[in-house]
């Protein structure tokens, strides 16, 4: 909740900064793609990370570094100093506890119902969104941008005795073993942290050997698109392109945030069916949906909130990052243990693919004084993101993961 409300910040300052320091919209997207492009690429590394310091360190660690990139941000009047705080040190810290944790705390502590249970954690995400966004918009419109940020620092700080005092790095930490896994078995002993290397080496191994892999390069395709058709679009410049069509901001903040209601919703309901249904077919239905929504939106946005537009919110809602549980699933299937690190570089190809969209979307509406041309480039990505899920072979039954031995 605390990695998704964080990074989703910038995003409703984007008008704010505009207004005080004359900055263009996309100085301002490149700042918000730096941000984007450090909290997938910072993914692998943090989940090697993990494995070797354990989850309760890395997490803390991240915390920090949120609090301190946000808070500093009060006192900037250069453009580089938000490149430096919101790019780099939110980035780095948002994306250490991001979805390669999802997937950490998933293949760690849970043998059935792993889908269900990324499901959830990748829902928590759209929650999020939903207590920020809304709250971020009102203090920036009320009180002002630094207030918005100092609020995103205090609660980043405030998470962090939460994660020092609860959070438990694997189950044998507690005397038990991952859930649905039975005592004896391979499962049972999975590697706890504090295992010897470099984690940068590690990460970097893991990926030397999936760039092997057709199905690597398929996942990370269709996962960048994914990136750029939700948090780099959507989520970075509805609200500004709403307020285009004479929306307030406010409004806007309330209809992202209601996304996040229907992703949670929607995210838990693709864990379950992952658990049950061919994940590739799954995002394939997932990318063609997506398409179809963004190709009409441009038609949809007005001064208020009418009822076309809260069937799109809903519609898109249901949609959000329902891919990631049968993303995560398809990791585990070719990769096996490895399949947190290989998921961590495949959500850096999500952020590369948000960071494009986030920065072109910006020189777009810069251009043409109009987004419509992102949304429509947009769904047409998703098509193509539909063929590439469908190209990729179930792996066949293995003890190793691909790679290994």
């Amino acid at each position: 909740m605390g990695a998704a409300g964080f990074r989703s910040a910038p995003g409703v300052l984007i008008a704010p900064l505009h207004e005080e320091f004359g900055w263009s919209t996309a100085t301002i997207s490149t700042a918000v793609s730096i941000n984007l492009v450090l909290y997938g690429v910072i993914s692998p590394f943090a989940a090697a990370l993990m494995e070797r310091f354990g989850m309760r360190r890395v997490v803390g660690g991240a915390l920090l570094l949120v609090a301190a990139g946000s808070g500093l941000t009060v006192w900037m009047t250069q453009v580089w100093q938000l490149m430096l705080l919101w790019g780099v040190l939110v980035g780095v810290g948002t994306g250490s506890m991001a979805l390669a944790f999802v997937a950490t705390v998933t293949g760690r502590w849970f043998v059935r119902r792993r889908g269900l249970v990324s499901g959830v954690l990748t829902a928590a995400q759209a929650a999020g969104g939903l207590v920020f966004l809304p709250l971020m918009a009102a203090l920036s419109e009320s009180v002002g941008w630094r207030a918005a940020s100092l609020v995103v620092a205090a609660g980043a700080l405030v998470v962090v005795p939460v994660v020092i005092l609860f959070l438990r790095d694997s189950p044998s930490d507690v005397g038990t073993v991952a859930h649905g896994a039975d005592p004896g078995s391979v499962a049972a002993a999975l590697p706890t942290p504090g295992a010897s290397g470099g984690a940068a080496r590690r990460a970097v191994s893991v990926l030397g050997e999936a760039v092997r892999t057709r199905t690597f390069w398929l996942l990370a395709g269709g996962f960048a698109i994914c990136g750029a058709t939700t948090v780099g679009l959507l989520g970075t410049h509805f609200v500004p392109a709403a307020h285009d069509h004479g929306m307030p901001a406010t409004t806007a903040a309330g209809l992202l945030a209601v996304v996040g209601v229907f992703d949670v919703a929607g995210t838990i309901l693709s864990g379950w069916l992952t658990d049950r249904w061919d994940p590739r077919r799954l995002l394939a239905v997932y990318y063609v949906l997506r398409g179809a929504s963004l190709l009409v939106l441009p038609l949809l946005l007005a001064p208020t909130a009418i009822p076309p537009m809260w069937a799109f919110i809903v519609f898109y809602g249901l949609d959000w990052v329902a891919t990631v549980p049968p993303t995560v699933a398809l990791c585990r299937e070719w990769f096996g243990d490895r399949g947190p690190i290989v998921f961590g570089w495949v959500f850096a190809s999500h952020q590369i693919g948000s960071a494009i969209a986030a920065f072109g979307a910006g020189v777009i509406r810069d251009t043409t004084g109009s987004y419509d041309g992102a949304w429509w480039g947009a769904g047409a990505l998703c098509l193509v993101a539909a063929v590439l899920s469908l190209a990729i072979t179930r792996a066949v039954t293995r003890s190793e993961p691909v790679g290994a031995g």
